[in-house]
Protein backbone atom coordinates (compact mmCIF):
# COMPACT_ATOMS: atom_id res chain seq x y z
CA UNK A 1 0.00 0.00 0.00
CA UNK A 2 0.94 3.51 -0.56
CA UNK A 3 -0.09 6.57 1.85
CA UNK A 4 -0.43 9.66 -0.88
CA UNK A 5 -1.07 12.82 -1.24
CA UNK A 6 -0.35 15.78 -3.60
CA UNK A 7 1.23 19.20 -2.39
CA UNK A 8 3.17 22.56 -2.96
CA UNK A 9 6.94 22.77 -1.95
CA UNK A 10 7.28 26.28 -0.44
CA UNK A 11 11.07 27.52 -1.54
CA UNK A 12 13.66 27.67 1.11
CA UNK A 13 13.44 31.00 1.99
CA UNK A 14 9.68 30.47 2.68
CA UNK A 15 10.33 27.64 4.62
CA UNK A 16 13.03 29.22 7.00
CA UNK A 17 10.85 31.97 7.79
CA UNK A 18 8.54 29.22 8.72
CA UNK A 19 10.80 27.20 10.30
CA UNK A 20 12.16 30.33 12.57
CA UNK A 21 8.65 31.20 14.44
CA UNK A 22 8.39 27.54 15.46
CA UNK A 23 8.90 27.89 19.37
CA UNK A 24 7.04 29.06 22.47
CA UNK A 25 4.68 25.84 22.37
CA UNK A 26 5.68 23.37 25.10
CA UNK A 27 5.90 19.95 24.09
CA UNK A 28 4.78 20.65 20.15
CA UNK A 29 5.92 18.23 17.54
CA UNK A 30 7.19 20.74 15.20
CA UNK A 31 7.79 20.37 11.89
CA UNK A 32 11.47 19.88 10.43
CA UNK A 33 11.83 21.49 6.75
CA UNK A 34 11.70 18.30 4.90
CA UNK A 35 8.17 18.48 6.10
CA UNK A 36 7.08 21.52 5.34
CA UNK A 37 4.37 21.75 2.44
CA UNK A 38 0.89 22.97 1.27
CA UNK A 39 -1.55 19.71 1.16
CA UNK A 40 -3.69 20.01 -1.96
CA UNK A 41 -5.41 16.51 -1.74
CA UNK A 42 -4.75 13.81 0.51
CA UNK A 43 -5.17 10.37 -1.13
CA UNK A 44 -4.73 7.90 1.30
CA UNK A 45 -3.46 4.56 0.95
CA UNK A 46 -3.73 2.58 -2.26
CA UNK A 47 -2.46 -0.11 -3.99
CA UNK A 48 0.30 0.25 -6.46
CA UNK A 49 -2.63 0.19 -9.68
CA UNK A 50 -4.27 3.08 -8.02
CA UNK A 51 -1.44 4.53 -7.14
CA UNK A 52 -0.14 4.54 -10.53
CA UNK A 53 -3.43 5.82 -11.86
CA UNK A 54 -3.43 8.94 -9.81
CA UNK A 55 -0.36 9.78 -10.81
CA UNK A 56 -1.55 9.55 -14.69
CA UNK A 57 -4.66 11.44 -13.11
CA UNK A 58 -2.20 14.75 -11.83
CA UNK A 59 -0.52 14.72 -15.05
CA UNK A 60 -3.74 16.24 -16.95
CA UNK A 61 -4.07 18.80 -14.02
CA UNK A 62 -3.56 22.71 -15.44
CA UNK A 63 -3.32 25.17 -13.69
CA UNK A 64 -1.50 28.70 -13.15
CA UNK A 65 -1.38 29.97 -9.85
CA UNK A 66 -0.78 33.74 -8.90
CA UNK A 67 2.45 34.46 -6.53
CA UNK A 68 1.50 33.42 -3.16
CA UNK A 69 2.04 34.70 0.41
CA UNK A 70 2.10 33.38 4.17
CA UNK A 71 -1.09 34.72 5.60
CA UNK A 72 -1.31 34.48 9.37
CA UNK A 73 -1.63 31.18 11.58
CA UNK A 74 -4.49 29.42 13.27
CA UNK A 75 -5.11 26.02 14.86
CA UNK A 76 -6.98 23.14 14.18
CA UNK A 77 -8.88 21.41 17.14
CA UNK A 78 -10.73 17.83 17.78
CA UNK A 79 -13.37 18.39 20.61
CA UNK A 80 -12.31 21.91 21.41
CA UNK A 81 -8.42 20.30 21.92
CA UNK A 82 -5.92 21.95 19.41
CA UNK A 83 -4.31 19.10 17.72
CA UNK A 84 -2.14 21.38 15.00
CA UNK A 85 -0.64 24.99 14.55
CA UNK A 86 -0.71 25.92 11.01
CA UNK A 87 0.55 28.97 8.81
CA UNK A 88 -2.48 30.36 6.47
CA UNK A 89 -0.96 30.77 2.64
CA UNK A 90 -3.01 33.29 0.22
CA UNK A 91 -4.49 33.96 -2.03
CA UNK A 92 -6.98 30.67 -1.17
CA UNK A 93 -9.31 31.12 -4.06
CA UNK A 94 -6.56 29.95 -7.05
CA UNK A 95 -5.11 27.28 -4.44
CA UNK A 96 -8.76 26.19 -3.35
CA UNK A 97 -9.62 25.98 -7.21
CA UNK A 98 -6.58 24.21 -7.90
CA UNK A 99 -7.59 22.03 -5.40
CA UNK A 100 -11.02 20.87 -6.66
CA UNK A 101 -9.32 20.08 -10.23
CA UNK A 102 -7.26 17.83 -8.20
CA UNK A 103 -10.37 16.40 -6.29
CA UNK A 104 -12.32 15.94 -9.55
CA UNK A 105 -9.46 13.94 -11.57
CA UNK A 106 -9.25 11.71 -8.25
CA UNK A 107 -12.91 11.25 -8.06
CA UNK A 108 -12.89 10.50 -12.21
CA UNK A 109 -10.07 7.34 -11.17
CA UNK A 110 -12.64 6.09 -8.60
CA UNK A 111 -11.40 7.90 -5.08
CA UNK A 112 -13.92 9.33 -2.70
CA UNK A 113 -14.41 12.95 -2.83
CA UNK A 114 -12.98 14.95 -0.52
CA UNK A 115 -15.26 15.86 2.30
CA UNK A 116 -13.65 18.37 4.44
CA UNK A 117 -13.77 21.95 3.70
CA UNK A 118 -10.86 22.89 2.09
CA UNK A 119 -8.10 25.91 3.93
CA UNK A 120 -4.56 26.01 2.14
CA UNK A 121 -2.31 26.25 5.24
CA UNK A 122 1.44 24.71 5.61
CA UNK A 123 0.97 23.00 8.99
CA UNK A 124 4.07 24.03 11.45
CA UNK A 125 3.33 21.63 14.68
CA UNK A 126 1.62 19.34 15.96
CA UNK A 127 -0.06 18.75 19.49
CA UNK A 128 -0.05 15.82 21.60
CA UNK A 129 -2.75 16.42 24.78
CA UNK A 130 0.29 17.07 26.34
CA UNK A 131 1.24 19.90 24.32
CA UNK A 132 1.01 23.87 26.35
CA UNK A 133 -1.26 26.27 25.22
CA UNK A 134 -1.42 27.91 22.05
CA UNK A 135 -2.58 31.04 22.62
CA UNK A 136 0.29 33.18 23.40
CA UNK A 137 1.65 31.67 20.18
CA UNK A 138 -1.30 32.83 18.13
CA UNK A 139 -1.16 35.93 19.10
CA UNK A 140 2.30 36.71 18.27
CA UNK A 141 1.76 35.16 15.16
CA UNK A 142 -1.60 36.71 14.30
CA UNK A 143 0.46 38.82 11.02
CA UNK A 144 2.59 36.56 10.20
CA UNK A 145 3.47 37.43 6.44
CA UNK A 146 5.91 36.67 3.80
CA UNK A 147 7.63 37.87 0.23
CA UNK A 148 5.30 37.14 -2.25
CA UNK A 149 6.87 33.86 -3.88
CA UNK A 150 5.87 31.49 -7.13
CA UNK A 151 5.28 28.20 -7.07
CA UNK A 152 5.89 26.47 -10.11
CA UNK A 153 4.84 22.44 -9.88
CA UNK A 154 2.86 19.95 -7.51
CA UNK A 155 4.43 16.79 -6.38
CA UNK A 156 2.53 13.68 -5.21
CA UNK A 157 4.70 12.47 -2.21
CA UNK A 158 4.60 9.29 -0.31
CA UNK A 159 4.00 9.59 3.30
CA UNK A 160 6.01 7.02 5.19
CA UNK A 161 4.97 6.54 9.45
CA UNK A 162 7.76 6.11 11.48
CA UNK A 163 8.80 6.74 14.95
CA UNK A 164 10.15 10.19 14.86
CA UNK A 165 6.50 11.66 12.83
CA UNK A 166 6.26 11.02 9.18
CA UNK A 167 8.99 11.29 6.48
CA UNK A 168 7.81 12.40 2.79
CA UNK A 169 8.65 11.18 -0.43
CA UNK A 170 8.37 12.79 -3.87
CA UNK A 171 7.10 10.19 -6.14
CA UNK A 172 6.47 12.93 -9.33
CA UNK A 173 6.45 16.59 -10.00
CA UNK A 174 3.95 18.08 -12.25
CA UNK A 175 4.35 21.65 -14.03
CA UNK A 176 1.79 23.98 -13.30
CA UNK A 177 1.16 25.98 -16.52
CA UNK A 178 -1.62 26.56 -18.94
CA UNK A 179 -5.36 27.73 -17.61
Amino acid sequence: MHRLFVALRPPPPIRELLVDRMDGIEDARWQDDDQLHLTLRFIGDVDSRMAEDVAVALSTIRADLPPLRIDGCGMFDSKGRPNAVWAGVAPREPLAALHRKIDRAMVRIGLEPEHRAYLPHITLARLARSAGPVDAFLARHAALTSPAFSVTHMTLYESRLGTGGASYEPITRYPLTGP
